[in-house]
């Protein structure tokens, strides 16, 4: 069953979401050459960001005050820098769609495992204060005032950092792929972004179906 998801008011946001199925249990579905070779700053891609995106992008997660530089950065970022220095390859066939498609958007994009969240599921910005552990080695990130998703318990991924209690392991079998788009320069990107995105999935044999987002 797809699940829905809640957003609150946010000026600017874009925001799609997608729920995918796997073919088979993480573990047994690695990610083919196609996919990987996709993972390059110069690869064929239909969507592609900008440096207004980059800035817009910013600017959107600035509304309650976080401040998205340094490590704290979008993800989106992150990536091209990664790549570029040949410090990022491919991780696995749930991460690695999400990881392309916002490499060559210029969007963040998060993936969690569906089955690891607790419904139902929102998008709110949590207050001052709230944290969360972000890898394996328990490192934390300050996300107050940073736009996330939630579970049943709290915030769980955003456009800088997802949660590890979220993430995808070797079990996993459904996800939740969110886009955190904006509005400007294109409100049309962050849907363009969200279709290749479930292209990818859908090449890898998996079901795919749009997240309902209510107000």
């Amino acid at each position: 069953m797809t699940p829905s998801l809640s957003v609150v008011a946010y000026p600017g946001l874009a925001l799609q979401a997608l729920h995918v199925e796997l073919p088979a249990p993480l573990a047994e579905l690695p990610s083919p050459p196609w996919l990987v070779e996709l993972l390059r700053l110069d690869a064929p891609a239909p969507v592609r960001g900008s440096e207004a995106l980059r800035t817009a992008v910013r600017d959107l997660l600035r509304r309650h005050g976080y401040r998205p530089t340094g490590r704290g950065k979008p993800s989106s970022e992150y990536l091209v820098g990664a790549v570029g220095d040949g410090r990022l390859g491919s991780i696995n066939a749930a991460v690695d769609p999400g990881n392309v498609a916002s490499l060559h958007s210029g969007l963040p994009i998060s993936v969690v495992d569906l089955d690891r969240c607790r419904l139902p599921l929102r998008v709110e910005v949590p207050p001052p204060g709230t944290s969360y552990v972000f890898n394996r080695g328990g490192q934390e990130i300050d996300v107050g005032g940073l736009l996330c998703l939630h579970d049943a318990d709290g915030p769980c991924a955003n456009a800088v950092k997802d949660a590890q209690r979220t993430k995808t392991d070797d079990a996993t079998r459904r996800l939740v792929a969110v886009v955190w788009g904006t509005e400007v320069p294109d409100p049309e990107h962050a849907a363009h972004t969200v279709r290749w995105l479930g292209e990818l999935f859908v090449r890898l044999g998996a079901q795919i179906a749009a997240v309902t987002v209510s107000g």
